[in-house]
């Protein structure tokens, strides 16, 4: 077994659990190093304390798993079959204490696990593996590194083409166009490019705006590569800006600095977010940052840890996520600026690097 699926196999003993099936492709693939999209079909890793581990995949995937996998033991199902009873027949009578992704499976998925594997009691599974993949290998830390770079290659090329007249959707094909060009696999989420009083919505949809003198415009966009994903947010301004969406601009610069400046192994989450939010409240503006500062970074682009204000859990070295304080003021617009962070042994290293001084473009 590989060192993160001996991790697990801890945890089942210590936590008691006979079985534990794996059925998050994303899971499958860290634990593995299959990676996959099954689409509508059945694809799970079942671990149990008594016997080898268990791949099994849709028919059409063996050739991949058996490249990729390192989990030897593979079973394979066609589209005719039943995968339930492959599952049944795997774990050969009663699977006692059975743990699964409980966020993962759908009510029908369970009701067929149900029908088919007789389990004592089940448990959840999805905070162990939450646990696993918080703390980021050095070999993870260098992936998302290149997915940074390569989406910071996106945003600069991309600004090339910002002048008046053009709309926020064009924006985002350009950049998207670029995402495949410059070697990422995909956007990590939806590409927005937002402007003038689009900007005050957090998660405004890139439309047919086109940019104008004086208008604020906010950038937010990521790419996957190597199976991480990066996430940044600047927001420029086109032409000169008026004097109260320069001091937003301002303040929120003031805020992201001092989120950076608390991160160090042993604070909390919370103290984070309290940290970066004060700035914001002390400039009268606390009413119009909506949201949490940010979120975890990894093999998903939203992943555990949320990083807001209640969350008392602390900084461990390894763990990465994003720090994003924002201020929205309708009729005014909105700025927010997003970094991805790593928690280094002694303190913070910035991971994104993109200039956050405002920058007049256009």
């Amino acid at each position: 077994m590989n060192e993160r699926l001996l991790s697990l196999l801890q945890s089942m003993k210590a936590e008691s659990w006979d079985h534990v099936l794996v059925t998050d492709p994303k899971h499958v693939y860290y634990l593995t190093g299959f990676a996959s999209d099954p689409h509508e079909r059945f694809l799970g890793l079942l671990l149990s304390t008594e016997n080898d581990p268990v791949l099994i995949v849709p028919a059409l995937d063996r050739e991949a798993a058996e490249a990729a996998s390192t989990v030897k033991y593979i079973v394979t199902h066609q589209d005719t079959d039943n995968p339930y009873l492959l599952l049944q027949q795997q774990i050969q009578g009663t699977a006692g204490t059975l743990a699964v992704e409980k966020d993962q499976l759908s009510v029908t998925r369970y009701e067929q696990l149900q029908q088919h594997v007789k389990a004592e009691r089940v448990e959840d599974v999805g905070n162990v593996l939450r646990g696993l993949r918080i703390q980021k290998s050095a070999e993870e830390v260098s992936i998302i590194k290149n997915a940074v770079r390569l989406v910071e290659d996106v945003l600069t090329q991309g600004l090339a083409q910002v002048k008046v007249g053009v709309t926020e959707i064009e924006l985002v094909a350009e950049l998207e166009y670029l995402m495949k060009k410059l070697g990422a696999d995909s956007p990590s989420f939806a590409t927005m490019v937002l402007s003038g009083p689009n900007t005050a919505l957090p998660h405004g949809v890139p439309g047919t705006r086109r940019i104008e003198a004086g208008d604020l415009l906010m950038f937010d966009l990521g790419v996957y590569a190597g199976g991480y994903a990066s996430d940044i947010t600047r927001t420029f301004a086109v032409g000169e800006l008026k004097p109260e969406a320069v001091n937003i601009y301002k303040t929120v610069l003031a805020a992201n600095l001092a989120g950076i400046q608390a991160v160090k192994p042993g604070v909390t989450y919370g103290s984070i977010d309290r940290a970066a939010r004060k700035v914001i409240d002390d400039a009268g503006y606390g009413a119009a940052f909506v949201h949490r500062l940010g979120h975890g970074l990894g093999m998903d682009v939203h992943e555990y840890p949320s990083v807001h204000g209640l969350n008392e859990e602390t900084l461990q070295p390894g763990a990465v996520f994003t720090i994003e304080p924002g201020i929205y003021l309708p009729g005014v617009g909105g700025v927010r600026i997003e970094d991805d962070v790593l928690v280094t042994d002694d303190g913070v290293e910035v991971l994104t690097s993109f200039p956050k001084e405002l920058t007049i473009i256009g």
